[in-house]
């Protein structure tokens, strides 16, 4: 009988080391699979058409006879609004500036013998999400110099307004490929992918595709994934 309770004993602590080996072993494999992360970018971009477009247009005028000046000054706003509505731009979304007046007399710098006196400015803004008709007008400038409009520098700022938009689907896109990218990781290290462990916002950016086209745009998201690796 004693003989029998030291065998049972026996079998019970050595299955109680077995056990504690068991778990000190776990414990191990989970203390080290917490500390194996994967770190991976992940990229979306899409090429898409630019939605809304400003369009400032400047002219301008010169000589000694201010009212004349704003006559002519008054006409060719004239010009380059009806050029606009032209082309298809409505005039709800057509701001012409109040003209400014640079008098080169008043000034205490600069040579006195100037051909004229006034410089008269003003500028005419179209905001609108009619792209392809700023666009045609844009090619067909030449008309007003036609008409005898002096037209300044006039750079219009393409934008895509509808980004919020596509921002989640972007988003979604750049993780699934991180994910790729971690997996081929994990397979080449010979263990399993596990969960998303640290993952930000992504950074998002929106460009020209090229300095001919600022019409068409470049969005991009670039995501950092941190996952962890099992055995």
């Amino acid at each position: 009988m004693k003989e029998n309770n030291r065998i049972i004993a026996a079998a019970i602590v050595a299955l109680g080391i077995v056990c504690l080996g068991w778990f000190v072993k776990a414990g191990i494999n989970d203390f080290a699979n917490k500390d194996r992360h994967v770190t991976v970018k992940g990229l979306a971009e899409r090429e898409v058409p630019a939605d809304k477009v400003t369009w400032s247009i400047g002219t301008k005028v010169t000589g000694n006879d201010l009212p004349l000046l704003y006559e002519n000054i008054n006409m060719q706003t004239k010009k380059i609004k009806e050029f606009l509505l032209k082309y298809g731009l409505p005039e709800k979304e057509i701001t012409v500036n109040p003209p400014s007046i640079t008098d080169l007399e008043a000034r205490e710098w600069g040579d006195n013998q100037k051909a004229f006196r006034y410089i008269v400015n003003t500028t005419i803004t179209v905001a609108t999400n009619k792209v392809a008709e700023v666009n045609k007008a844009i090619s067909s400038q030449a008309e007003l110099l036609k008409q005898g409009v002096a037209l300044g520098e006039n750079y219009p700022q393409y934008e895509y307004a509808s980004f919020q938009q596509m921002k989640p689907e972007m988003m979604s896109e750049a993780i699934k490929n991180a994910q790729k990218t971690a997996a081929q990781f994990a397979e080449a290290s010979e263990c399993d992918l596990g969960k998303i462990v640290t993952a930000d916002q992504g950074q998002f950016s929106i460009e020209n595709r090229d300095d001919n086209t600022p019409y068409i745009k470049k969005v991009r998201v670039v995501t950092t994934v941190t996952y962890s690796l099992k055995n």
